[in-house]
């Protein structure tokens, strides 16, 4: 099927005009054919690009083409704080023929290339004339490529987010980018924009780190910053000054494939060849040191079709759309309208996350916040500890000098909790024993408001069992952080069994406010994140103690393309709080949650990880890390292999190798998931799927976890079903 029988429509496209107009700069024979690209929405709509709005580039090409007089120069730029960020991605999902996503792909991916080769070129006619990318604001994707096809590039310091994040969602550049920019940057930094921030949790660059990069050839202030992006085109096409003299030379030669030998160890080592399209974008940046443009675009293009009918994009695009939307309305909340204003916050404690909570609090609600403790030493360090972050965040500029004096000011200490008394909302973050967290909550009880909203930060206790004993239980809820504080976006909002809908709406809208993604979940042990971590760790941990070499177990996921094996994972958490975690779902579930003997030996030999730094600072297994998983075979135990989901009992004690360990592992979650949806611990799969991408920074390309599950046919091995609809999160069947 060629280009022209191709039906490329999109009938919900929010199109991105073409604006152009002309302005005259001094000195400049002809006027300068100035482009923005608008989507006439504000900035919390970016424009993208489509199939309407790529035809829309053409024809504003053709009318300046056809202006008199000749246009001297071409500059695009966008909307305010918007340049543009990419291929509109819905576009993808509006095909429901199967049939059509390969054709209707090649042809999007070619179109894509006319109008920004057209536009980019400055080819007009038998003429050519300079073109400048004017980038003012965030630039992601297809609108990076845009100025990357441009002559020269004028970049904004405010620029917020700068990227190709293609890789991330399961696609590569293909507008351009993987054969423009490594030969204007080099390889080397082509994949650092390309593979190795979009595999670092799509981290992006701001307008001076890109600079830096070689991405532009003036920054500017982003006060008055297309008055001076256009004194500087001016300068330019008078002759004053020439930035193509001022670009540092691509290497090439052994300097290339240096860097892509790199790059293919930076692959293999984030993802182990679980998706495909990281190796495809390496091929395309090998490409790029030898191929015409021509070949180059037409290789983006078959790249782009061949992604376009894989299952990893597929659950891509679908994660895409959880954290995009999804995550930003909770599913099953009350009315926002019920939420109670807070205009002060409690903390209690003041450990590490309470210090971590005080600190999100105070810099994202601009409220006082207090943090209480028994032991003044420790309430000071706490205090203290708060204090120095903001000095962090004044230091990388995140915030104010005057805000920080505001937030400095705001967070203080108090030995008693007398100081909770006009506060609307207290958290506690002690120590994770339910007596404790009982005790404390009825010293809250006798000092706040009848309106104070009263929550835990428990990893896996019941919020109804804090409250139970409480006059008005009805207001005590769960706000679980997740560890960093101020880098996980996911808090759980936990609904105990008489939480009042008030005391819910209040804690959704603080969510919002601290700029966490809130997915709302029952009250059953230890929520989702945790429960099903605990789970398939407990299926390594159980191949450990059988003998299995430890090498072999923590890699045994490597196929998944995890963020981080199971157990440099362990060492992350904390042996002693996976302990705790995972007691508390053996009690709860003893039938599929084993006894967590080994977890237990190693806190008790006081290991952290079952890796040390060995004398160059390469990692080894700690041998008596190593010794306390293994105890229970070295005592003549025995264990049973788990690749039946059950957890408990006598059994073999055959060493399972790496692929049953996965096996078993993903067995594991499959029923564990099943069985949380029978429990309505939440609404629907796609709130487990974004627990795991949010909390645990599962990939996308796994879609979570269950679009993985139902691809590989595990879920309907385990439970007779799939998790979602073919063709909902993976390939139609």
């Amino acid at each position: 099927m060629s280009d022209d029988e191709v039906t490329l429509e999109f009938p919900d496209e929010v199109v991105t005009a073409t604006h152009v107009r002309y302005v005259t700069l001094p000195g400049v024979a002809g006027p300068v054919a100035l482009v923005t690209l608008d989507n006439g929405l504000d900035h919390t709509r970016p424009s993208t690009f489509g199939p309407a709005g790529l035809r829309g580039i053409l024809t504003a090409v053709d009318e300046i083409e056809a202006h008199q007089p000749p246009v001297a120069a071409i500059a695009v730029t966008g909307k305010p704080f918007i340049f543009a960020v990419g291929a509109d991605l819905a576009f993808r999902s509006s095909i429901t023929d199967p049939a059509a996503v390969r054709p209707a792909l090649e042809a999007l991916g070619r179109l894509g290339h006319e109008a920004f080769v057209r536009l980019g070129s400055g080819r007009l006619g038998e003429r050519r004339v300079p073109t400048f990318a004017l980038v003012n604001g965030a630039v992601l994707g297809g609108g990076l490529e845009l100025a990357l096809h441009c002559d020269y590039r004028a970049l904004s310091s405010g620029i917020p987010m700068l990227a190709l994040p293609e890789v991330f969602l399961g696609l590569v550049p293909a507008w351009g980018g993987s054969q423009l920019l490594p030969n204007l940057v080099g390889p080397q930094r082509a994949i650092k924009i390309i593979l190795d921030n979009p595999l670092s949790q799509n981290r992006m660059l701001k307008g001076p780190q890109a600079f830096e990069l070689g991405l532009g050839d003036v920054l500017l202030e982003p006060a008055d910053f297309l008055e001076e992006a256009l004194t500087w085109v001016g300068r330019v096409l008078r002759g004053e000054i020439d930035p193509v003299a001022a670009r540092t030379p691509v290497e090439r030669s052994a300097a290339w494939a240096a860097a892509i030998s790199a790059g293919h160890e930076l692959a293999d080592g984030r993802l182990h060849g679980a998706a495909p399209a990281p190796y495809r974008a390496l091929d395309l940046i090998a490409l790029a040191e030898t191929a015409t443009r021509a070949d180059g675009f037409e290789a983006e293009t078959q790249a782009l079709a061949d992604l376009s009918v894989s299952g990893e994009l597929v659950a891509g695009l679908y994660a895409f759309d959880l954290v995009q939307k999804r995550a930003r309305r909770p599913v099953g909340g009350p009315d926002p309208a019920l939420a109670r204003p807070v205009t002060k916050v409690g903390v209690v404690g003041a450990g590490l996350m309470a210090s971590q909570l005080a600190l999100v609090f105070a810099h994202r609600l601009e409220v006082p916040v207090v943090l209480t403790d028994l032991d003044a030493t420790r309430l000071d360090a706490g205090v203290a500890a708060v204090h120095r972050e903001i000095d962090n965040l004044l230091l990388r500029r995140r915030i104010t000098a005057d805000q920080a004096g505001r937030y400095k000011a705001n967070v203080t200490g108090s030995l008693t909790k007398d100081a909770f008394a006009d506060a609307d909302l207290v958290i506690e973050a002690v120590f994770e024993d339910l007596s404790i967290k009982q005790k404390v909550f009825a010293e809250l009880e006798a000092v706040v408001s009848p309106q104070a909203v009263l929550l835990t930060n428990t990893s896996a206790l019941s919020v109804s069992e804090m409250a139970t004993h409480l006059a008005h239980p009805e207001r005590v809820a769960g706000l679980h952080f997740f560890n960093p504080v101020a880098v996980l976006p996911l808090v759980e909002v936990v609904r105990a069994e008489r939480t009042d809908d008030a005391t819910v709406a209040t804690t959704l809208a603080v969510a919002k406010a601290l700029k966490k993604n809130a997915v709302l979940v029952a009250d059953q042990p230890a929520f989702v994140v945790n429960r099903l971590l605990t789970r398939f760790l407990g299926e390594v941990l159980a191949a450990a103690e059988q003998g299995t070499p430890l090498d072999e177990v923590d890699h045994a996921l490597d196929p998944l393309g995890l963020p981080m094996s199971p157990l440099t994972l362990l060492a992350l958490v904390g042996p002693p709080v996976a302990l705790h975690v995972a007691e508390t779902l053996h009690t709860a579930f003893p039938d599929r949650f084993r006894e967590p003997s080994s977890l237990a030996r190693l806190v008790e030999a006081g290991k952290g990880s079952i890796y040390t730094a060995g004398p160059d600072g390469t990692q080894t297994i700690d041998p008596e890390a190593a010794a306390a998983l293994r105890a229970a075979v070295a005592a003549g135990r025995t264990s049973t292999s788990t690749a039946n989901g059950n957890g408990s009992g006598g059994g073999s004690t055959v060493a399972p190798s790496a692929a049953e360990v996965r096996e078993a592992a993903l067995r594991a979650l499959a029923e564990e998931i099943h069985l949380m949806l029978a429990e309505k611990v939440v609404a629907e799969a796609p709130d487990i799927d974004l627990c795991m991408i949010l909390g645990a920074g599962w990939p996308f390309h796994l879609g979570g976890i269950t679009p993985y599950l139902d691809r590989t046919g595990v879920s309907e091995a385990v439970t007779g079903e799939r998790f979602t609809p073919p063709g909902v999160a993976t390939l139609p069947v």
